[in-house]
């Protein structure tokens, strides 16, 4: 009897989420949704942490709580109302314009602050209920579409290079290479060397073993050290496991950032968040997309109105639970490289973040470093899509061709912008933005302003008002 009720659960699940159609299986999808979570779980801590403000902000269990909560439960909806493998959590980047910019710069309350992520959020829900988001995703030409995939690409590869202290800021120059010197950086060497293997070798699970392994190694160097290598609680064997979840920030938001900024200066930052939300998510959508095989031949993203719809509706729903703007994550394409195809990895992350808010002690013990191999093959993964053959062979012999043609400068210089501007901004907006103008001004400099599609149009000239804000703000003039 037991048997025949897991087969029917089992065969439920299938029904749902058609893991034979996607070429995947329970089993191989599972095992994506704890690579991906593995991956994201920093952000139960950095996210608390910066809204923190070092004990001048928001309470660090509250916000742990938020972050998991909101995480936890947007992520299952994205994984059952889409059946892909997206994953939603507080954005970096956002998390920290709420904190430095909105509360320490204007001097806003959070409950203000956190006001103005869910007018966002409702602000964007509006787009894509009306149709407009859709719109300019579709508006994008197909060859800027690819140098999106391509620059996540990069940009994921290159955070883990950072995480992974290989590449550090420098003395006289941006950056620099690391010292090699350290716990920390041993361990990135060390998972990088058997991640490589492991993925060379076309193991399955060659991404979260590697994580696994490294944060073996990163325990055992830690102790050998007397626990100075990592920040406290990680790389240690937890001395509880338990951590009962805080809610009080749930509901803890208000509208009073009209009165303090005046009304034309809080609609300015509303647009800010708004246009930072719309075009990370779009760039995910499209970069985890294209390595999962969602994308059509035009590089569209079929029923894209549905991951568009969750991640709104998550902008929202970050604010209410003073956890700032969550959003689609880049990291999902951790799972995604491990196999995952359905929705079933997106339920597994979420039902894992909603666990984290009583077992954070374990969740923990991950260091960045051991996770920082598995974001360099994951970005090299989005990186290879620029390249296509005719079959796997034409790859292992170099047989392959570019699929951006660098040539015309129509589609060339702003894929080049969007591909290196991302990792190097650290932001997927800055990126698309840049692209996204240079393109228009080639145009009309060829005299081809009529194949620009009039979303580009507004987008472009949406993104020349989102760069200008700061001087805007600087003369006093908004």
């Amino acid at each position: 009897m037991e048997a025949a009720a897991d087969a029917g659960s089992t065969n439920a699940l299938e029904r749902f989420f058609k893991f034979k159609q996607w070429d995947t299986s329970l089993k191989r999808d599972t095992l994506a949704g704890l690579t991906t979570f593995i991956v994201m779980s920093y952000i139960i801590f950095v996210n608390p942490g910066i809204l923190g403000l070092e004990g001048k902000g928001l309470p660090f269990a509250a916000a742990l709580t938020s972050t998991c909560l909101v995480a936890g439960v947007l992520t299952i909806i994205m994984g059952l109302f889409t059946n892909r493998a997206y994953a939603i959590a507080p954005g970096m980047g956002l998390n920290a314009v709420v904190a430095f910019s909105l509360v320490l710069g204007q001097g806003l309350t959070f409950k203000s602050a956190m006001g103005l992520v869910v007018l966002e959020g409702v602000a964007i829900t509006i787009l894509v209920l009306t149709g407009f988001r859709e719109a300019i995703f579709k508006a994008i030409p197909l060859e800027l579409k690819k140098a999106i995939v391509v620059g996540i690409g990069f940009f994921i590869l290159f955070i883990g290079l950072v995480d992974g202290g290989l590449v550090v800021g420098g003395g006289g120059t941006p950056l620099s290479l690391g010292s090699f010197v350290g716990v920390p950086v041993a361990v990135t060497i060390f998972g990088l060397v058997i991640t490589i293997i492991m993925f060379t070798r076309k193991w399955r699970g060659a991404i979260i073993l590697g994580i696994l392994f490294s944060t073996i190694l990163a325990i055992i160097l830690n102790y050998a050290y007397d626990k100075t290598s990592f920040m406290e609680g990680t790389a240690v064997i937890p001395s509880k496991i338990f951590a009962a979840p805080d809610f009080s920030l749930v509901g803890a938001f208000d509208f009073g950032a009209f009165a303090k900024l005046g009304v034309t200066a809080a609609i300015l930052w509303i647009f800010s968040l708004m246009l930072s939300d719309f075009f990370d998510t779009m760039g995910t959508l499209v970069g985890v997309g294209g390595q999962a095989g969602y994308l059509d031949d035009k590089g569209d993203l079929p029923q894209v109105n549905r991951p568009l719809l969750v991640d709104s509706l998550a902008a929202a729903a970050g604010g209410a639970v003073s956890a700032s703007s969550a959003t689609t994550y880049i990291e999902s394409g951790a799972g995604v490289a491990q196999g995952g195809r359905t929705g079933w990895v997106a339920v597994v992350v979420g039902v894992l973040f909603l666990l984290a808010m009583f077992f954070s002690p374990i969740a923990a013990v991950v260091p960045a470093s051991a996770t920082a191999p598995a974001l360099i093959i994951v970005g090299y993964l989005m990186m290879a899509t620029l390249t296509k053959g005719e079959s796997e062979a034409d790859h292992d012999t170099g047989a392959c061709q570019a699929s951006i043609n660098f040539g015309n400068v129509a589609f060339g210089l702003p894929a080049i912008l969007i591909m290196t501007i991302m990792p190097l901004t650290y932001s997927i907006t800055n990126g698309i933005g840049f692209g996204f103008i240079a393109y228009t001004l080639i145009r009309i400099t060829q005299g081809k302003a009529r194949e620009v599609s009039w979303m580009l149009w507004l987008a472009s000239a949406g993104f020349i008002l989102y760069f200008l804000i700061p001087l805007l703000q600087a003369k006093g003039w908004v």
